[in-house]
């Protein structure tokens, strides 16, 4: 048996055609949806999931692309936007019976909770996001030697072709240089967990690179035209970040202001894979957005 969520059920949910959401669902009461982020899959919600599940159904989906969800061949740039997997992630709630819930999102997995809070504000309650900043400010805060920290972005940003082949002739060196040096916390990823994620990446390089291509392409396109046309995140928000602006030469708080009208921003002192790291905080923090 492979690793699992304590607890939890792992079930396949058709969303769009021929592309089944893998998920780990327990608990009882409203809905919180975690998205997981890169280079993850569900299992990096493993702690907070069963902390939330005594008064919440929380469901742990596997994103497009990842870890044993369908991965389609990337036809067009929306294949992979963000506006698509939001959508999935909207359909999968459908289909387990919520037609509204809280969305908390970590690293790619906010990428595209953000973006279904802009597209489907009707059905998303609450929002929390765990260390981005949208795709617009993500690419307008890299400039200079500090933009070397985001050296994957530009690489997976290339045509398709050259990205993939070099990822996949070194993919457990490339998947795992993000999970050592994005870490605060060596401890906080087993070798069983980390090996279960560079098994999943190794398996899903194609789609994780269109994922990433397509921040760099049409989901600066959607973001752009949301804030010509001054739409916001209109539910109460919860934003929790590393404090790497300092490095970047941003204010994360600033940063997120223009982008929602009921914004609390948090900075922590664990590192990236924070609800990893630190589990209870992120629960709690998770806790206090659903009573807002």
């Amino acid at each position: 048996m492979g690793i699992g969520i304590p607890g939890f059920e792992t079930r396949s949910t058709a969303v769009a055609d021929g592309v089944e959401l893998n998920a780990a669902v327990g608990g009882e009461g409203p809905a919180v949806v975690l998205l997981h982020g890169f280079p993850q899959t569900h299992l990096m919600w493993r702690h907070v999931a069963p902390l939330l599940a005594g008064h919440h159904t929380v469901i742990c989906p596997d994103l497009r692309g990842y870890g044993a969800s369908g991965k389609p061949e990337a036809v067009g740039a929306d294949t992979y936007s963000k506006r698509t997997m939001a959508a999935d992630v909207v359909r999968l709630a459908d289909a387990l019976g919520f037609d509204r819930f809280t969305l908390v999102g970590h690293d790619r997995g906010a990428h595209v909770a953000f973006r279904a809070g802009l597209d489907h504000p009707d059905r998303i309650s609450h929002l929390g996001i765990l260390d981005i900043l949208p795709t617009l400010d993500t690419w307008n805060v890299l400039h200079g030697a500090g933009a070397a920290v985001a050296f994957h972005l530009y690489l997976m940003a290339q045509p398709p072709g050259l990205p993939e082949r070099m990822i996949a002739g070194s993919a457990d060196a490339f998947f795992g240089h993000f999970l050592d040096a994005w870490s605060t916390s060596p401890d906080a990823i087993p070798a069983d967990v980390r090996a279960e994620y560079l098994r999943a990446c190794r398996g899903a390089v194609v789609s994780i690179v269109a994922d990433y291509r397509a921040t760099a392409t049409v989901d600066i396109e959607h973001d752009r035209a949301d804030l010509d046309a001054g739409n916001r995140l209109t539910m109460p928000v919860t934003v929790v970040q590393q404090d790497w602006g300092r490095h970047l030469g941003f204010d994360g708080a600033e940063t997120w202001r223009p982008w929602s009208t009921d914004l609390r921003h948090v900075i922590t002192r664990a590192g990236h894979f924070m609800a990893e790291e630190a589990p209870e905080d992120i629960a709690r923090l998770i806790q206090n957005l659903v009573k807002r």
